[in-house]
């Protein structure tokens, strides 16, 4: 049965998942790149955005490599998407990866604007689900054929879908970064009330990876 994984998702230390002032020339927001300083050198990273055979391993390498077993399908929010707002001027943005993105799955992107499917190279297909959070899954679902669905981003995403009670299991990394303000990852939930319980925690040089899982 397929679950839904968010996977190395990071946050500040005062529980930011970007900064402020996101736009196209900054997408993470102000200080954002600093949170993913565990997960750039990586040879997961290295090699899924670049296509290199290096990088580091270790705890944070094998955390991030986790994150594409399984996977027949993704979910993110218009907002990892692209920095467009509103409705689409034009199909001219094709998303921040080039024609060959690494998802190479069936991607939903939420959003409250119709676009027709985008197909790229390597197998990636974005689709534009305007019908809300659950249609978005059972569309992922579906395309998963089984496998498992990995949750993008952002912050605000992960919140829907977790006050939902629909994530099975989230891996996030504290990085020890101050960000101040921007885009807050658990503001407003009661995790454990949804049913959520931390069942595993595990330190590298860089980050505290935390695991959280639902409870049955």
């Amino acid at each position: 049965m397929s679950k839904l994984r968010v996977h190395a998702f990071t946050i500040s230390l005062d529980g930011y998942g970007a900064g402020p002032g996101q736009s196209l020339d900054n997408p993470l927001g102000r200080g954002g790149e600093d949170l993913h300083q565990w997960f750039f050198p990586t040879r997961t990273f290295q090699r899924t955005l670049f296509g290199k055979d290096q990088g580091t391993t270790g705890i944070d390498d094998d955390l991030a490599a986790k994150g594409f077993e399984n996977i027949g399908a993704w979910i993110m929010g218009r907002n990892m998407f692209g920095p467009v707002r509103g409705p689409w001027p034009d199909d001219s943005w094709r998303g921040w990866w080039g024609e060959n993105p690494p998802y190479h799955v069936p991607v939903f992107v939420l959003t409250n604007h119709a676009r027709p499917p985008l197909e790229m190279e390597g197998g990636t297909v974005f689709h534009f689900v305007t019908d809300g959070i659950e249609a978005a899954l059972e569309r992922a679902k579906e395309a998963a054929g089984g496998r498992d669905i990995r949750l993008g981003g952002g912050a605000s995403t992960i919140r829907q879908y977790l006050n939902a009670g629909l994530v099975d299991e989230m891996q996030f990394a504290i990085s020890p970064v101050l960000l101040g303000s921007g885009e807050p990852l658990f503001a407003g939930l009661d995790l454990p009330r949804l049913g959520y319980e931390v069942t595993e925690h595990i330190p590298s040089e860089k980050a505290t990876h935390i695991v959280l899982s639902r409870r049955a």
